[in-house]
């Protein structure tokens, strides 16, 4: 069991993936800024996807940023630093393809 979150472009093609094993809370995080939440499901993601627009991942890395800066994301060893890279990589690169395309579809999984 775990979080396997990815971003796919229009094509269908993955442009981004996040993986958190279980037991890492550290997956709620990115839920938390893409204000998506009701695809949470404890152990791992519901298996639901949602579409996200060039806005909305914007709002999502403004949000991740603050969360960094404000401290709230603490940082006391490497395992935590790659949770923060690659949420902030994943938010990165669905953005990158929604300003292409205007949105990106993620699977919560």
């Amino acid at each position: 069991m775990g979080h396997d979150i990815s971003g796919f472009n229009k094509a269908g093609k993955e442009v981004a993936y996040a993986r958190f094993s279980y037991g890492n809370h550290n997956s709620t995080i990115l839920y938390r800024v893409l204000d998506a939440d009701r695809y949470y499901a404890g152990v791992s993601g519901t298996g639901e996807r949602s579409t996200f627009t060039k806005q909305e991942l914007e709002n999502a890395l403004s949000a991740f940023n603050v969360l960094c800066k404000k401290g709230e994301i603490p940082l006391p060893n490497d395992f935590l630093v790659w949770d923060k890279k690659q949420t902030s990589d994943f938010l990165q690169n669905c953005l990158s393809t929604a300003k292409k395309e205007g949105k990106v579809e993620v699977y919560f999984g």
